[in-house]
C-alpha cells in the first residue's frame, strides 16, 4: 500500500519500521500495567521486555535469512535491512523464549509469572506490527476473487502488483487482537502461572496456522512435501503448548 512514509532529503521513513516500533512501544505499555496490578516490578518487565525485543527481532530475522538463502548469498548486506521487511515471528518467538528463559533465572525472577504478563502483549504488538507488513506488502496472500481483496500497486511494493490478493496481513492483524482479548479475559481465571503465555503459544499458532492456508509469497518449503517451515515450527509450538497445558491440568494444581 505505502512502504514508504514519507521521505526528507535523503532520509527514508519505511512504514513497517514505524508499525514494528509501534508495535514493540504497545506491547512494553501493555506489560508494564500488567505489571503494576500482578505487584511484578515494572522495570523489571522493562528490562526482560527489551530483551525479548532483540533476540525476538535476530531470531525472526535468522530464520527469513534461512528461508531465502540464495537472495541473501547474493546481497548479504540485505541481510541487514530490516525496514524493508522480512521477519518471521516463530523464529523470533523460540529465540525470545529462550533468551528470556537464561535472563530471568539469572535475574532469580519468576519465569513463568514473567511469561503471563508478557503475553497479552506480545499479541496487541504483534497485531500493530502487521499493518506494517500490510504497508510494505510482505507477508502478501494468494490470489483471489474475493469482495474485501486487496491490490497493491506502489511500485516499491514487496507484493504481486496489480493482482486481486487475500489480505492476509489484516487477517493476522484482526486475528492478533482477538488473542489480546481473549488472553486480558482469561488472566482474572487463570489456576496456575504460565497459563497465560500457553495459552497465547496455542491461539497465536492456530492463528498462524489458519491464516498459512491463505498466505502466497514464497516462504521455503520443506523437501517432499507442501508445508513451509514456518507451518512445521508452528505446528511443533501449538503441540507443545497443548501437552504443557494438558499436563498442568492432569495435575490439578494451582
Amino acid at each position: 500500500m505505502h512502504p514508504v512514509l514519507f521521505s526528507i532529503g535523503p532520509i527514508t521513513i519505511h512504514t513497517y519500521g514505524v508499525f514494528v516500533a509501534l508495535g514493540f512501544a504497545s506491547a512494553i505499555a501493555v506489560s508494564v500495567w500488567l505489571s503494576r496490578k500482578e505487584g511484578f516490578p515494572p522495570q523489571a518487565i522493562i528490562d526482560a521486555a527489551f530483551v525479548a525485543i532483540v533476540s525476538a527481532i535476530v531470531g525472526s530475522r535468522v530464520l527469513y535469512v534461512f528461508m531465502n538463502p540464495v537472495y541473501y548469498s547474493e546481497n548479504p548486506l540485505d541481510i541487514f535491512k530490516l525496514w524493508e521487511g522480512g521477519l518471521v515471528f516463530s523464529g523470533g518467538l523460540i529465540f525470545a523464549v529462550i533468551v528470556l528463559i537464561f535472563y530471568l533465572r539469572r535475574r532469580k525472577l519468576p519465569t513463568l509469572k514473567a511469561a503471563d504478563i508478557l503475553a497479552p502483549g506480545l499479541a496487541l504488538g504483534q497485531a500493530v506490527g502487521r499493518i506494517g507488513c500490510f504497508s510494505a506488502g510482505c507477508c502478501y496472500g494468494r490470489p483471489t476473487d474475493a469482495p474485501w481483496a486487496v491490490v497493491f500497486k506502489d511500485p516499491q511494493t514487496l507484493a504481486l502488483p496489480g493482482i486481486p490478493l487475500h489480505p492476509t496481513q489484516l487477517y493476522a492483524a484482526l486475528g492478533g487482537l482477538l488473542v489480546f482479548g481473549i488472553l486480558i479475559f482469561l488472566r482474572t481465571r487463570k489456576n496456575f502461572e504460565g497459563q497465560i503465555f500457553i495459552w497465547f503459544l496455542i491461539l497465536h499458532s492456530t492463528l498462524r496456522l489458519v491464516v498459512e492456508r491463505f498466505r502466497g509469497d514464497p516462504r521455503g518449503f520443506i523437501p517432499g512435501t507442501q508445508m513451509s517451515v514456518t507451518q512445521l515450527l508452528t505446528l511443533l509450538i501449538l503441540l507443545g503448548a497443548v501437552t504443557a497445558l494438558a499436563f498442568q491440568k492432569s495435575r490439578g494444581t494451582k
